[in-house]
């Protein structure tokens, strides 16, 4: 008996297969799509300040919207920088006095670590010169193959650096489009789902909305306990930088790792500099270290989780799938991403619920 597809069955097919086309393309041009990304991740956090303001009335006449994303812009713009000149005073006070240190640091090495590695047969000099005549050997052993190997390392750095520039250029230019425009972009997709789904998807990205929503405020508070315990930490091991650290450790705690990384070795570098031995650096470490216990195993669990719905081992799990499929950025996105995931899950489990499959 032939097979005939309908119309409709036609129809479908093809859609389908158009759609996918566009899912690949959008997949192949990846690379490129960066800053639009980011550029819609900011324009969804920032959308609900613009419409606060857009809504606020100048007499008679509301604001107009392209003013109040403008001003919304311009204020993210300013809190961008300051987070900037919280961290560059520091490194610009820290990296002499460091450099001034280093002498010490080797002849520590040379009087302490050199005999230890001496004991396991490696014998080497660890002060300035000892390392100095080191990388020249090095040098002259690799010879055109190492000069080789670092241009090309500074080829690849050169273009991601200007990738960089590029990124940073493009992404406040498309926020602002994404912003002026976002509701229209909205209402675009919306009528983009056929017909017979619209309901069920709407309701499903306004459960998604509330969700990220949730999310967000969340992450805001996790943000200020980290804040303020790692200032009154580091305030109180007796710091000179702590308050401009500890606030950076915060801010930046919404990318894993990478505030706590950068933090610790702002602190790391200012305790060396500041405290005789190694007390100074060990209590840095223990700050730091149960911070990130803290932040891992209680905060992000108890005030991200459980506002999306997450159980706390869901949330553990989350960060780890997701980092370790799609790294860095996985880590970034698995809990936003989750939460949206939660979302087409229970739906898919309520129609599991009532199919005939379960009931029968």
């Amino acid at each position: 008996m032939p097979f005939f597809l309908t119309r409709e069955q036609k129809q479908s097919t093809f859609w389908l297969a158009l759609w996918l086309a566009a899912a690949l393309l959008l997949y192949t041009l990846g690379p490129i799509l960066s800053p639009f990304i980011a550029a819609a991740i900011l324009a969804y956090m920032l959308n609900g300040a613009v419409d606060r303001l857009a809504r606020a009335r100048l007499g008679r006449r509301r604001l107009p919207r392209v003013l109040a994303v403008s001003l919304v812009l311009l204020a993210f713009c300013i809190a961008v920088v300051a987070l900037f000149l919280t961290v560059v005073p520091v490194l610009r006070a820290e990296i002499p006095l460091l450099q001034a240190k280093i002498p010490a640091f080797f002849t520590w090495l040379d009087s302490y670590v050199a005999p230890w590695l001496a004991g396991h047969g490696i014998h080497v000099r660890l002060d300035s010169a000892g390392l100095r005549d080191l990388l020249q050997q090095q040098v002259a052993a690799s010879g055109d193959d190492l000069w080789t190997s670092v241009l090309a390392k500074v080829r690849v750095g050169g273009s991601a650096v200007l990738g960089w520039i590029a990124t940073l250029t493009l992404v406040p230019v498309v926020l602002f489009y994404l912003l002026l425009d976002w509701h229209q972009l909205v209402a675009r997709i919306g009528g983009a789902i056929p017909r017979r789904w619209a309901p069920q998807a709407t309701g499903m990205a306004l459960e998604a909305d509330a969700l990220l929503a949730q999310y967000l405020r969340g992450q805001l508070l996790v943000m200020i306990v980290l804040a303020v315990y790692y200032s009154a930490a580091l305030a109180i091991l007796g710091l000179d930088v702590a308050l401009p650290v500890g606030v950076l450790t915060g801010i930046l705690g919404f990318v894993p790792y990478l505030g706590f990384g950068l933090g610790m070795l702002l602190a790391l570098v200012a305790a060396v500099l500041q405290f005789p031995g190694w007390v100074g650096l060990a209590w840095v470490v223990a700050i730091y270290t149960a911070g990130q216990l803290i932040e891992s195993f209680i905060l992000t669990p108890r005030l991200v989780g459980e506002r999306i719905g997450l159980h706390p081992l869901a949330v553990i799990f989350a960060l780890m799938a997701f980092g370790e499929l799609f790294g860095f950025a996985g880590v970034l996105l698995a809990l936003p991403v989750s939460a949206v995931l939660m979302v087409g899950f229970r739906h898919m489990r309520a129609h599991y619920l009532r199919s005939s499959f379960y009931n029968a």
